[in-house]
Order: structure tokens, then sequence, then C-alpha cells
């Protein structure tokens, strides 16, 4: 009788373990759905690649969450965010005040200038006096059209919108805008490309404001997910202090991305 007590509480335990395991709900982490490298990039066979996918995959491992990649379009990321379509957002999204009205951010996990790229042969500088009567491209729905439209837009530039980013790249490629600004890194990749090589190069960093270009790129997450967001912040702890963050890092980048 005692065994037969023994073999039904274990069963019941193995059997409310394996419930808790089939309720867990995948988390679904929502990135722009196009290319943008280093971060992310589509390989030959459609599976995405970058450093921020193995940030993603260490840092789910690290909180042991069971996360599955889910592209989105960049200007409805925050709506699919807030309207639960996704759990998460880990696409190079900065931490800024407008968007912490709607939505809550991790601690943040990189921090790099925003920059300016123009034509080969074109001198001028990253200044509203060096664009002005020029035309500059940025991708909509980022900080970098916010911060284009207030210094560069009102100063006597034209701001020039574009879906993504390799829109506004091939636009600056064939001579249809004078420049275009977005995060120094991902210009940069653009930079060392066959196509980039070709045409333009880095006219300098804008001066910084962080009121609109943000305190760094933090993991978006719906507001009051409080015990999500702990786990999230002690996962990037957890991958700095390991060496992890760096192990991947140095694949990609030959400084410190976490920044200052």
């Amino acid at each position: 009788m005692q065994q037969t007590l023994k073999t039904i509480a274990l069963s019941l335990a193995l059997g409310i373990a394996a419930a808790g395991a089939a309720s867990a709900e995948p988390v679904k982490v929502g990135f722009a759905a196009e290319p943008y490298p280093p971060f992310t990039s589509p390989d030959a066979s459609g599976n995405w690649e970058g450093w921020e996918v193995e940030f993603q995959k260490a840092v789910c491992a690290e909180a042991k969450l069971d996360c599955v990649i889910t592209p989105v379009a960049w200007d409805g990321i925050i709506p699919a965010l807030t309207s639960k379509k996704i759990d998460i957002i880990i696409g190079s999204m900065s931490i800024t005040e407008e968007r912490l009205k709607t939505i809550d951010f991790s601690d943040k996990y990189y921090n790099t200038p925003t920059g300016v790229i123009g034509a080969k042969g074109e001198t001028f500088e990253a200044t509203p006096e060096g664009l002005k009567g020029k035309t500059i491209g940025v991708q909509v729905s980022t900080v970098h059209q916010d911060y284009a439209n207030k210094y560069f837009g009102e100063n006597g530039a034209t701001v020039k919108e574009y879906q993504t980013q390799d829109e506004a790249n091939n636009d600056l490629a064939a001579g249809r805008i004078d420049a275009v600004q977005a995060d120094a890194i991902a210009l940069d990749a653009f930079l060392k490309s066959d196509q980039g090589q070709d045409c333009c190069d880095m006219k300098g960093n804008v001066k910084d404001d962080p009121a609109i270009l943000g305190a760094g790129v933090g993991i978006g997450l719906r507001k009051g997910e409080d015990e999500l967001k702990s786990k999230l912040n002690a996962a990037i702890k957890a991958i700095r202090e390991n060496g992890t963050y760096n192990t991947f890092s140095k694949k990609y980048f030959d400084f410190d991305i976490y920044g200052g």
C-alpha cells in the first residue's frame, strides 16, 4: 500500500511538472523583418543571423525563456507588442522618453553613436550647417527620423523617409539623395559592402541629444510585466559578467559595443 501511495504521488508530481512545462508559452521576440547588418540578416536559407540574434539567444538561454524569432514590420512593431502579437522587442530599439510613454524597456544592452554618410567626393559635416540645402534619408519611425526633422529639417535640409534602411542606402548609392543618417554601426556595415565602398563614406557623427536619440538600446516589453523585466535585466547582467557577451561580440566588432 505504501509503495502504491509513493507511486501515485510520483505520478502526480510528474503530471504537474509536465502540465507546467506544457503551459509555458513561447516568448515571441520581435524585430524588423528586413536586413540590418551586422545586427540581423537572413542567410541563404532564410534563417536569421547576426550580433543581435546571438544576443537574443544568449539572453533567452540565461533567463530560461523559450524564445521564438518573430520578424515584424518596423513601423508596426510597437503596436504588435502592445496588442500581444509579440512579447518583447530585441531590434536595436533606443530607449527614449517618447517610447517610455507607451512601452517599458530593460536595461540597455548596447549604445553606439549616430552617424551621417554621403557620396565620396562630397565634403560636408554632420551638422545643421553642413546639411543645409541637402536631402538626407532616414528610416521611418526611428529616432533618426525625429532627430533629422528637428536638427536638419528645421534648418534648411529636406528629410526623406524610407520604410527600410536598405532603401535609404540604395537611394544614396544611386545619387537620389545626398546623405543618410542612422546608427553608426549599421552605416559602417553598409560602407564595408561592395556597394558602400564604391559610393560613399562617413561624414561624421551627429551631436548627441539623449532626449531624442535615447540612453542606449534596450529590450522593449509591455508595461506592467515587471517579472519578465527583472529576468531580462538579470540575464543581460549575467552574460556581461560571465564573458558570453564579449565572446560573441568579438565576432562582429573590434571595440566595446556596450558603450558608456
